[in-house]
């Protein structure tokens, strides 16, 4: 029997298993960040399990997600997920190579792009050993430009574009992105706590957008006790924001 854990009380549920990541960080708070109110569709690039296409649905429920991944057990577990979730009936989970993307959706048809990709360049650093976290972790099968070239094609005009990465890349990030046509619109730092360097970068743009960038406040995930702090307890639905005042934690 397959098991399946709330990330709340009464909330998104999720299959953990060995073989596939854990629940990260990461793609909740990219959900929590994406602006989806408006989107009627949206695409996930690398969809991993559906942690992240399923917060989306569930943030939005009237908006249709398609999600594209390249291996099939994720895809499989991603599937599952949304059906776990009542989802099925309105998002799609190709299993395939984005790289071929102008062969498995059309042009400009979607509103809002988002992706949690690998974060390292191949050959930059630590490999996993196991074949499906490497391919997770290093631009394996995908790199950095193919994801923005990606996000690009299925954009229509004025559409946004969120991802999740590492602040030592920013640069490359708003560069690469820039040359697709997507202008960084929107930035928000991540740090474990207010003494400690950004460890994540959250980033929006827009296809065709005008030049600014709005810096926003950094995301803490602690306080100053080591504690969750008020923003992730809000996010997680933990403290005083759980249901019934009682926070659950996978």
């Amino acid at each position: 029997m397959k098991e399946f854990d709330e990330l709340w009380r009464g909330g998104p549920r999720f299959m953990q298993t060995e073989e596939s990541f854990k629940l990260s960080t990461d793609s909740v708070l990219l959900a929590d960040f994406a602006n989806i109110k408006r989107a009627g569709r949206c695409l996930d690039l690398g969809s991993g399990t559906g942690v992240l296409s399923v917060l989306l649905a569930a943030k939005n429920p009237i908006s249709e997600i398609v999600g594209i991944e390249i291996q099939p057990d994720f895809a499989e577990i991603c599937r599952e997920n949304l059906a776990a979730n009542g989802m099925e009936g309105r998002a799609e989970i190709i299993n395939a190579d984005l790289c071929e993307h102008r062969k498995l959706i059309s042009a400009e048809s979607f509103d809002l792009v988002v992706s949690n990709p690998p974060y390292f360049a191949e050959k930059s650093g630590y490999s996993a050993p196991a074949g499906y976290r490497a391919a997770a972790r290093e631009e394996k099968n995908c790199t950095l430009r193919d994801i923005c070239g990606a996000a690009k094609w299925a954009l229509r005009w004025g559409g946004m574009f969120a991802l999740v990465h590492r602040p030592e890349r920013l640069s490359e990030i708003f560069c690469t992105m820039t040359d697709a046509g997507i202008e960084p619109k929107r930035l928000r730092m991540v740090s474990y706590s207010s003494d400690k360097a950004p460890n994540l970068v959250l980033i929006e743009g827009r296809r065709g957008g005008k030049k600014g960038l709005k810096i926003e406040a950094p995301l803490f995930l602690t306080d100053g006790y080591g504690n969750d702090s008020d923003e992730v307890q809000r996010i997680y639905k933990r403290g005083a924001y759980a249901p019934n005042g009682e926070g659950t934690e996978l």
